[in-house]
């Protein structure tokens, strides 16, 4: 049973060996993280954990039972009990319900463990399967989204109000997506904004 975890130092390895199988995948679907982001790897997760420790973002791994990863959860820019989401699910794990269950937890999470009381996540029109999920996890649409924002593309804001759980779906969840959340491009950040949007 794959297991939630907060992302830690030792989970570097995995998480690398993640990115690199499924970045074609992802790529199909979101813009490529780029050649920079694997010469980089080890400043930028190092980065990444630093956020963490300050206590703006939230960092998870969803770790198959042989200790691989096969998803990243993220809740980026904590603030006024508010964080947004992004996650990425490995290829070969999408199709079973694994990103809406995970993006159901993560919610729960970010109300026990933060105090967030709404978080908000960025889908790309084109990212049908990514959508699901969302409304899958109990989202619902808010507006549109800048391309600018999300890799270029015209997008959709969701948002999940975390005062009452989500519905249950009945029947097999469509996460077929590596990414539910294409997050906003920030400046200034001290990790690459689409690093931390990819869970």
């Amino acid at each position: 049973m794959p297991e939630l975890k907060r992302l830690h130092v030792s989970h570097a390895p995995a998480v690398l060996a993640f990115e690199s199988a499924n970045r074609a995948y992802f790529a199909a679907a979101v813009p490529d993280r780029g050649d920079d982001f694997f010469v980089r790897f080890t400043e930028r997760y190092h980065a990444l954990l630093a956020e963490q420790e300050a206590g703006v973002c939230a960092f998870h791994v969803l770790l198959a039972e042989d200790g691989s990863v096969i998803g990243r959860f993220n809740l980026v820019d904590i603030e006024d009990h508010t964080a947004e989401l992004g996650y990425r699910v490995a290829q070969h794990a999408t199709g079973r319900g694994v990103a809406t269950a995970t993006v159901r937890e993560v919610c729960r999470l970010a109300a026990a463990e933060h105090g967030l009381r709404t978080v908000r996540a960025a889908a790309t029109h084109r990212n049908v399967a990514s959508r699901k999920v969302l409304t899958g996890a109990g989202f619902v649409p808010v507006g549109p989204a800048d391309p600018a924002r999300i890799g270029g593309e015209p997008g959709i804001w969701y948002e999940r109000e975390l005062t009452a759980p989500a519905p249950v779906r009945q029947g097999p969840d469509e996460d077929v997506a590596p990414e539910a959340a294409e997050l906003p491009v920030r400046a200034g950040t001290s990790a690459d904004s689409r690093e931390r949007a990819g869970a």
